[in-house]
């Protein structure tokens, strides 16, 4: 199965990213793009866990979890 992000944006705003889980080889470049996509819209990166999974939420816009 390939390493993808499912995207929502909320009505508040915020833009969620999630995953299924996100292979070990991929997982530096996964970061390095969601560290761009938290410059690029502001905002501070939140970690949020879910069944063994976590999340990254950002105050002014991105919820990553995988």
């Amino acid at each position: 199965m390939p390493d993808t992000f499912k995207v929502a944006i909320l009505e508040d705003g915020q833009i969620v990213f999630t995953t299924d889980g996100i292979s070990q080889r991929n997982h530096a470049s996964a970061d390095e793009f969601l560290n761009e996509v938290e410059v690029l819209l502001g905002g501070q990166r939140v970690v949020e866990k879910r069944k063994q999974r976590y999340a990254h939420a950002h105050e002014h816009g991105v919820v990553h979890s995988h």
